[in-house]
């Protein structure tokens, strides 16, 4: 029994969590280990007994495929997708039954004929947007790159066959190539121009004809071992292992924005003993070597490899590679060796097959055709169970109906199954196939309608919104969750240097497009004192297509205080403040690792930085006339303002930034004659530079505090800029101290940190910086609106933790005053245990970790100050009581714990659903698409994903919609997605306006559509009682055939296109009211059995009142009988008018093409009536010849029309105006102010009496707080406490920070700042200073130098040389 049991459980596993996906999915686990071969012959072990190559050494092509059908899955895939709907099986199942003539009605192939149209018609949909799929495909593998030829090159290792066009996966290639095949030129379909001379670069001494060459080939040709160059700005087709490159030292630059979000850039370098391949040539006639690889896998960060090359063997990792999907920059070329391709890439491998959505109105559709089906199962069987009785009944009394009722095929047991079957026929238009056909056009139209709104037309690249899935429509306006990413979807990708405070003075800069004559004039004056003529134009930061877009920093102010310091005139109170400027800009200009280069054609300097915040940086110096000119090996050069020549510094020691460390710092000595000053520099985060500062400057530390604050609030990047002079005897000292702790063995990351300490500290505040990290238009005010609308909103990045919150503060997504909780993963507590500690110390009262869809309320608590001795700082005993909510912050460490367990995902769940947002970092493409499951899985709720890039593809996928944005990083999220927008902005118009709109007309469309057929039917089952319960009808057949297709269609139609429930403006102006459809007000099951019932009284009225008035006596005035279908044609126009009029009621606004739309059926029905009567049988023969007259001069007739009408309408009026009049809800309240005042401005009216569930979201608008935020008690504690161990203050209402790894409670301020850390520049920065040193050492020793101690220790004074030198002065 158990064993059955275990069994059965299993099939039925399988059966529901089967998926047409995983039918048709070409995905395969990965392949195995793999040695790739260059210039030799594969092994003898790699042959099968046939001579053809083994399967585990033939690799995927270089073709990746984004498209779900091809030539022959397509018909067999889509059928399979379009019969899960209920409906469709039913109508199949009718339609066979027509085929046996015992039960036909018309033609079979007439039966059959709609179903035909609505298949053919979706799968015209489906095919077409496939068919925009394979042209994006074919744009992506039609891509060139240069690939080695000639010469007698040829590539060993053996790549499966490309999927020919529309037909991949068709016809497996099962015949592997031969090695001889291989030799032969055999490439896996490889194509070339038959163009060849413009095809080939020569990138060698004295080329000839047939040498070897770089050849353009598509992307889809590369193979696995083919040597490939690359150049500059392009990117790259596959995952390359690096030999060479440009650069001297054999570096490289590399954007990941595209594969992790990260906008700095990444350095990689060359494999060392294969640095010798800087040609076409060297590639070609290389020594035999091999590369032997792990098996692909999806982790973005590791890759294990090794050369062999004759005796040598070198490591690789993933510093050596370069990833598919990256971005070659400020490196002329590379030459690479292609190690994995296609589906074995580590970008494709961590993306998902192309999914089949189904709109969440269509899920919910099923069950309420189940039940309209289990209605007519009902029904039938009651025709069946009662005429089978009846015919007992009267068979033995001699019956003439029932003659000849005793045959083994003509009995009542028998009669009764033909009955039942009868009666399916009879009763089938309560599932009407019509209303998918009217489903499919409508949101056809309505994605039309998108496409031609011009409010989300992105003009600047004239890009319309463009609907890819046409049947999601409904599904926008029901969105619960939005995941985001932040790289180029939040984010422009560009920094741009806005603010900063100097010596405790807030300097705002000049408005954009500010251009006052006075101050370009100055500025001008002080370029042409400092700068010469190849710095005219001042230094750009050109690092990629994306930088500062030319941005430059101005401030008058400033400009004023520089021009004041230069002045011969300048006060002496004004030194010190100069002094501060001049420490300033030299440590922006000095401290950083940036390079620099000349445009030949403009003379410009050029800023190359891994980080586009020291790129911003370095340029606000340079705007304020601080050039950095340039570094000549460890001598660093700086022009500024007031300089004849440049100041010359050697660079002693960089200590590098880090995630730990959160600071860089730079040792100087300057080259000035008999100025030999050592200086170090340092910027990092407010709380690090603020413990390492020398006592005394309170007034300074709380000022420049204070402007922090305004900076993070304003969500702008923030750093900290220190200084101080070390006497050439401590720098002896501790350089060697240094030295000793960067060679040894044991702990040399925790010894170098500690001697790092010992010269960091006793520091001089110089100031703060603020950069914007430049955000796309009107991001803020989108997220804004969004959460006002009820939509929780969760970002996904690969950027680092404080660049994460950093844009949460900026986006709105973190307010000013929430509480921001951390979970980190490697650290020294397990995830889940952070994740429970968070739960008990913020969220106490919630006992119940099951996740739930919106956040249980919880009560304010009691604010108590108590200083914590060990982190140093003032906070709350329950820090995170501010009253600005709570956003969890989870990095990708902690994601990869907490999806280990189930019970620590569910904790993950339930922690983030009692947050108000959730920021999730360093996350890779495949945790995108876990989050987003997670949460549509367990909550059951509507998600939504956005991004703009390849590592977005994964979660588009696995959201319900999927929006790509058309950006920088490429299409390749648009041709994942469901919605190709050009801008995230529009996000706010295409849900609240078009998904608002489309989900309240194809639900009204979807519950009318079902009610419209319960009215004929009803009349139908009524008239069974006089019947027999024959299953007989009661119309005309006509009348039945048309009902769905003429009479009634065009209404219903008009709504789903033409009505509104609210104007675009009113539905933007006030998000709150998007509540409506998160909540599934248009389309419940309860209005479904409103709909249901309302249908069933309106057949009761009509079928009964006609019935009884026509047979009372009589309706003819000679005496005779009542013909049926005289008194059912009247029931017919009676029930057609009051479907269409019905339908006109359950809309929200009448329009004129409404109104047309609804008198369409009512004209036609009773233009028919009387035309359709008047055919002579000489025309054709029909049962309604002559009706026209018994109607027409029928009292009854005229009588019954609008009786029935005025009856069968009352309810829903009566019910309608009562609602309206006694408990009218937003919707009729807004509509109502509209009508007396339609200029009212909506969004900031405080007047309007509305409703409660949108009267508490407007009360909350001002402040983005959550249902978890304190409101009582924390609203009156905001305040600044002193705190006496930092001679600062705490302003409790910024944001608090709780890192529940440490424990470590701090008061956020906006720092951040994107470098790469322990990357290959800085090693090899590092190992020059150390190779240096040692050559230092070799030399002897010079006169040691002057003591500086009761010596002026400043920076040079940069204004002039006339005046007494004003300094960094020392204290004490």
């Amino acid at each position: 029994m158990v064993a059955a049991a275990t069994s059965t459980g299993s099939w039925l596993g399988k059966l529901t969590s089967f998926s047409i996906e995983d039918l048709f999915s070409q995905k395969r686990p990965p392949g195995p280990p793999r040695t790739i071969f260059v210039s030799q012959a594969l092994p003898a072990d790699y042959i099968d007994h046939k001579g053809r190559i083994k399967a585990d050494h033939v690799y995927n092509s270089n073709q990746v495929i984004t498209s779900k059908y091809t030539i022959l899955t397509f018909v067999p895939r889509n059928l399979m997708e379009q019969f899960r709907r209920i409906a469709n099986l039913f109508f199949l199942g009718l339609a066979i039954l027509q085929f046996f003539p015992k039960f036909s009605t018309i033609a079979p192939g007439v039966v059959i004929l709609p179903l035909v149209i609505i298949l053919a018609l979706t799968a015209a949909k489906d095919g077409y947007e496939d068919i925009k799929r394979h042209q994006s495909d074919k744009a992506v593998n039609q891509s060139i790159v240069k690939v080695l030829s000639g010469g007698g090159w040829h590539n060993p290792n053996a790549i499966k066959s490309k999927s020919k066009t529309f037909v991949r996966g068709l016809l497996p290639n099962s015949r592997q190539p031969t090695p001889a095949q291989i030799a032969a030129g055999y490439a896996g379909n490889r194509k070339h121009s038959s163009n060849d001379d413009f095809d080939v670069e020569f990138d060698y001494d004295n080329p000839q004809a047939g040498g070897p060459c770089w050849k353009n080939t598509p992307w889809e040709d590369v193979r696995v071992g083919d040597f490939v160059k690359l150049s500059g700005n392009h990117p790259f087709p596959a995952d390359i292992l690096i030999c060479a490159t440009s650069d001297d030292e054999n570096e490289a630059f590399v954007e990941t924005k595209n594969l992790d979000g990260e906008t700095n850039l990444k350095s990689r370098n060359a494999v060392p003993s294969l640095t010798h391949l800087r040609d076409a040539y060297s590639c070609s006639r290389t020594a035999p070597f091999e590369v032997q690889c792990d098996r692909p896998e999806n982790n973005m960060y590791r890759l294990n490899a090794m050369v062999s090359l004759g005796d040598q063997k070198a490591p690789v990792d993933i510093q050596m590679t370069l990833l598919r999907g990256t971005v070659l920059r400020n490196t002329d070329w590379v030459i690479g060796l292609v190690l994995f391709t296609g589906e074995d890439s580590k970008i494709v491998m961590n993306s998902g097959s192309a999914p089949s959505k189904r709109s969440r109105v269509e899920r919910k559709m099923n069950p309420q055709v189940l039940i309209n089906l289990a209605i007519l199962a009902s029904l039938s069987t009651i025709c069946a169970i009662v005429d089978s009785a009846l015919e007992k009944h009267y068979y033995p009394m001699g019956a003439p109906w029932l003659y000849g009722d005793d045959q083994s095929d003509d009995n009542p047991s028998i009669n009764g199954l033909v009955t039942w079957a009868y009666a399916l026929l009879t009763f089938q238009d309560i599932v009407p196939i019509s209303l998918y056909i009217s489903i499919e056009v409508v949101r056809t139209l309505q994605s039309a309608f998108i496409y031609f709104d011009k409010d989300i037309w992105y003009q600047k690249t004239n890009q319309a919104t463009l609907a890819r899935s046409w049947n999601l429509s409904d599904d926008l306006g029901q969105i619960q969750y939005i995941f985001s990413d932040k790289t180029g979807t939040l984010t422009q990708n560009s920094m741009v240097f806005r603010q900063c405070s100097i010596g405790g003075k807030a300097y705002k800069g000049d408005p954009e497009g500010h251009e006052g004559e006075e101050e370009e004039d100055s500025i001008l004056e002080l370029k042409q004192k400092a700068q010469t003529t190849a710095f005219a134009s001042a230094s750009t930061s050109d690092l990629r297509a994306s930088a500062n877009d030319g941005y430059h920093f101005k401030d008058v102010i400033l400009q004023a205080d520089i021009e004041a310091a230069i002045s011969e005139d300048a006060p002496p109170e004004s030194q010190a403040h100069a002094r501060a400027l001049n420490g300033f800009f030299s440590v922006l200009a000095l401290c950083h690792t940036v390079l620099t280069s000349v445009d030949p054609e403009t003379g410009r300097i050029e800023y190359k930085a891994q980080s586009p915040d020291e790129a911003a940086l370095v340029q606000s110096a340079a705007d304020m006339g601080y050039v950095f000119l340039g570094r000549d090996k460890e001598t660093l050069s700086m022009r500024s303002p007031g300089s004849d020549e440049p100041e010359r510094y050697e660079l002693l020691n960089i200590l590098e930034f880090n995630s730990a460390r959160k600071r860089m710092s730079v040792v100087l000595r300057k080259l000035e004659g008999d100025d030999d000053r050592i200086f170090l520099m340092t910027k990092g985060a407010d709380n690090v530079i603020f413990e390492r500062l020398k006592p005394g400057g309170d007034d300074l530390k709380a000022e420049t505090e204070r402007h922090l604050n305004e900076f993070a609030n304003e969500g702008l990047r923030t750093l900290t800029l220190a200084y101080k002079v070390i006497s050439n005897d401590e720098y002896i000292s501790w350089s060697e101290r240094y030295h000793q702790a960067s060679v040894s063995m044991d702990d040399r990351e925790e010894m170098i940190e500690k001697v790092s300490e010992e010269l960091e500290r006793d520091l001089r505040l110089l100031g703060a910086t603020a950069i914007e990290d430049r955000l796309q238009d009107g991001v803020p005010e989108t997220i804004a609106d969004l959460k006002r609308a009820g939509i929780k909103i969760w970002v996904a990045t690969g950027d680092k933790l404080e660049t994460a919150i950093a844009i949460g503060r900026s986006t709105n997504l973190v307010a000013v005053d929430s509480n921001i909780i951390i979970v980190r993963g490697g650290g020294a507590k397990p995830v889940e245990e952070q994740m429970r500690n968070a739960m008990k110390r913020f969220f106490p009262e919630v006992t119940d970790m099951t996740p739930q869809v919106d956040p249980i309320p919880r009560e304010s608590k009691s604010f108590q100050l108590d200083r914590d001795e060990r982190r140093n700082s003032i906070v709350g005993e329950d820090n995170g009581e501010l009253p600005g909510g709570f956003v969890l912050v989870v990095d990708g460490a902690a994601l990869t714990q907490a999806f280990d367990h189930e019970s620590s995902k569910q904790l993950l769940l339930r922690l983030g659903t009692l947050c108000e947002g959730v920021i999730c970092c360093r996350v890779s493409p495949l945790q995108k698409a876990l989050i987003v499951r997670l949460v549509k899985d367990n909550l059951h709720v509507m998600t939504l994903a956005i991004g703009d890039g390849a590592n977005d593809v994964s979660m588009i996928q696995a959201a319900d919609v999927g929006v790509g944005i058309s950006g920088e990083e490429g299409l390749q999220a648009v041709n994942s997605s469901d919605y190709a927008i050009g801008q995230f902005r529009f996000l706010k118009k295409l849900l609240l306006v078009h998904g608002h709109w489309s989900f309240a007309r194809n639900g009204t469309l979807i519950l009318v559509f079902f009610y419209k057929n319960i009215v004929p039917m009803g009349i139908k089952f009524w008239f069974q009682i006089y019947c027999g319960w024959s299953g007989t009808f009661v119309f005309d057949y006509v009348y039945i055939l048309f009902w769905n297709s003429l009479w009634t269609l065009l209404a219903v139609v008009g709504i789903g296109l033409f009505d509104r429930i609210l104007d675009s403006q009113v539905l933007m102006d006030l998000p709150e009211l998007y509540h409506y459809g998160r909540e599934s007000y248009w389309f419940s099951m309860r209005d479904f059995w409103i709909y249901i019932l309302d249908g069933m009284y309106q057949s009761v009225i009509i079928y009964f009142l006609i019935t009884y008035g026509y047979f009372s006596p009589t309706s003819r005035s000679d005496g005779y009988d009542t013909h049926l279908y005289e008194y059912s044609t009247t029931m017919a126009v009676s029930g057609v008018m009051v479907a269409n009029i019905f339908t006109g009621m359950a809309t929200a606004a009448w329009t004129w093409w409404l109104a047309f739309a609804v008198s369409f059926g009512i004209v036609l029905v009773w233009g028919f009536t009387i035309i359709y009567s008047l055919i002579s049988p000489g025309y054709a023969v029909t049962n309604l010849y002559g009706n026209y007259y018994f109607l027409l001069t029928s009292a009854y007739f005229w009588l019954a029309i609008p009786l029935t009408m005025l009856l069968s309408l009352a309810p829903r009026y009566i019910a309608k105006a009562w609602k309206f009049g006694f408990h009218p809800d937003d919707l009729d309240i807004i509509r109502w102010v509209r009508k007396k005042d339609p200029y009212r401005d909506l969004t900031h009216d405080s007047e309007t009496h509305l409703g409660i569930g949108m009267r508490v979201m407007k009360e909350n608008r001002g402040r983005p707080t959550s249902i978890m935020s304190r409101r009582s008690s924390r609203a009156s504690s905001l305040m600044t406490i002193n705190d006496p161990y930092r001679g600062g203050s705490i302003d409790i209402r910024a944001a608090s920070r709780t890192d529940m790894d440490t424990g470590l409670v701090s008061v956020d301020r906006g720092f951040d700042f994107a470098t790469e850390e322990n990357g290959v520049a800085m090693r090899r920065i590092q190992t020059n200073l150390s190779e240096r040193r040692q050559n230092h050492l070799a030399e002897p020793s010079p006169e040691p130098s002057l003591s500086r101690k009761g010596k002026q220790s400043s920076f040079t004074n940069p204004f002039r040389r006339s005046i007494k030198k004003f300094s960094l002065r020392q204290s004490g």
